[in-house]
């Protein structure tokens, strides 16, 4: 994954608990380039970051009424409830507005139809989810053409696209940190890592992480990768039905909220954790979050989905407003791993993760 300027955020074993700092982290990245009001400034020194984002913007902001869009592979996977969120916050915080649009199904000729529309629409600014290794070139081109600038986030899969910056997860080093998590946890034997859509560049990378850290491991385990499809129903069906024929698995892995779901659920089901069947995989839906607290499955990872929305509005705006003169930066959203010991704060519903709509202090 090609991440500019920025080196790859190596894993640790660290784990962290603390949900609010997504929220905290941005406006206060928003205080310090001189955004944010007075009162905005004051609330985040108070420590309430839900009043600094009602106290809004620096008034000395030019009103422009930029609009955002931005372009996602999964339109309505609840995975990006809070990207939309975070980008919601930021654009009240600046007086701008966004639009998200894109595939249900990780349809790319879908997003990039959507990106020509925000093209023929003169919007002010595209993020786009970049799943594919050459698909979104063209359209990115295109954009620059118009004077529209471009950033990617959430995925990046392709070396030669122009946008001028990556805001996510390195997702490599995610799979690879998995994998030498799933090292720690099985010793030997099969396990199974799902995936919802072989080859997508906002997970693939994630597979090829974990079966990278496997082998080097030197263990005897044996990875056998599964596709589960795009359609969280479907993903929650092929898990279950591959763990009955596979029921000597060691464990059940999965690089996708949705197919991480079907693994919590079936092992709450068929009582995995008492039989030593080991689950892990990422995001924070409550039912995951549920499973990890209720020692149903080892881990899942935050991969601070709030910032993919935050972060990509913030850096459009400012090198809209500035003419370029501010350029865009990559940023590394990083890997936290959430166990049974740290996974408390994630418990409270709040709108880092998508269990409320309202609730920002934890």
């Amino acid at each position: 994954m090609n991440m500019d300027k920025d080196a790859p955020e190596h894993v640790s074993n660290g784990e962290h608990s603390s949900v609010a700092i997504g929220r905290r982290q941005a406006l206060t990245t928003a205080a310090k380039l001189g955004l944010g009001s007075a009162a905005m400034i004051a609330a985040l020194k108070a420590g309430h970051p839900e009043e600094a984002l009602a106290a809004g913007r620096n008034q000395d902001l030019p009103k422009k009424g930029f609009h955002f869009v931005f372009v996602n592979h999964v339109t309505t996977n609840a995975f990006f409830t809070p990207t939309q969120t975070g980008a919601a916050d930021a654009c009240k915080l600046l007086g701008c507005s966004y639009s998200w649009t894109g595939s249900e199904n990780s349809i790319v000729a879908e997003m990039t139809k959507a990106m020509q529309g925000a093209i023929a629409g003169r919007a002010d600014g595209i993020a786009v989810a970049i799943i594919d290794k050459h698909a979104f070139d063209a359209p990115t081109n295109q954009a620059f053409a118009a004077g529209i600038p471009v950033v990617s986030y959430n995925a990046d899969g392709s070396p030669t696209n122009k946008r001028l910056a990556y805001i996510g997860q390195d997702l490599y080093q995610s799979g690879f940190g998995m994998g030498q998590r799933i090292v720690s946890l099985v010793g030997s034997g099969n396990v199974a890592l799902f995936i919802a859509t072989l080859g997508t560049l906002n997970i693939q990378p994630r597979i090829d992480g974990a079966q990278a850290a496997i082998k080097a491991s030197g263990k005897p385990i044996t990875p056998s990768v599964v596709v589960t499809g795009a359609l969280e129903a479907a993903e929650r069906r092929v898990v279950e039905s591959y763990y009955l024929g596979h029921n000597s698995l060691k464990g059940m892995f999965a690089v996708d909220q949705g197919s991480t779901t079907g693994a919590i659920l079936t092992s709450r089901k068929y009582g995995l954790a008492g039989k030593g069947v080991k689950i892990g995989g990422y995001d924070l839906t409550p039912e995951i979050v549920k499973g990890v607290s209720d020692g149903v499955a080892n881990f899942t990872i935050d991969q601070q989905p709030y910032l993919q929305g935050f972060y990509p509005i913030l850096q459009l705006y400012l090198y809209k407003l500035s003419g370029g003169l501010v350029g865009a930066e990559s940023m590394n959203t990083g890997i936290k791993f959430v166990t049974k010991e740290t996974v408390a704060p994630y418990l409270k519903p709040n709108v880092y993760q998508g269990s409320s709509s309202s609730v920002y202090q934890l």
